[in-house]
């Protein structure tokens, strides 16, 4: 399969707010755009925020809905880190280490959006747990028996 790029639709209540979340905050690069919908560039990857009317609610934890990037080397995850906390966007989960010292350990923290959806940004010590690591009887917090 020749390389493709993600798409993800979600849902927000306006777009003003999701342009100053999305491009001031995570330097998102704004597209097309209606009164009803942008479209962004999260790291080459295609976001596509839907204006609804319906309510947006918080989950209760990380679990089951979030998205965001991993990323390939350390420092980028550093500078998106920083540059979260140089904007004072509030962290859902502050960075953190996950996992020391297992094949699936890596650097994290977590965003929530004005709207609720839930944003992770990580980095994998090991490469090889991003797809791989299939031994390993865990995904996330669960370990399967």
């Amino acid at each position: 399969m020749s390389a493709a790029i993600f798409h993800l639709a979600f849902p927000v209540a306006d777009i003003p707010t999701t342009k100053r979340f999305y491009a001031e905050g995570l330097g998102c690069a704004i597209g097309r755009e209606t009164p009803s919908a942008v479209i962004m560039n999260l790291s080459g990857h295609q976001l596509v925020a839907h204006v609804t009317r319906q309510p947006l609610q918080p989950q209760n934890s990380i679990y089951p809905r979030h998205f965001g990037l991993v990323f390939e080397e350390f420092a980028d995850w550093e500078v998106l880190r920083d540059r979260v906390t140089a904007r004072n966007l509030s962290f859902y989960q502050a960075p953190k280490l996950r996992f020391p010292d297992l094949i699936t350990e890596h650097h994290t923290f977590f965003l929530a959006d004005p709207f609720h959806n839930l944003l992770e940004f990580k980095f994998y010590v090991h490469p090889e747990a991003i797809f791989g690591a299939v031994d390993v009887g865990a995904v996330g917090d669960r370990v399967s028996r």
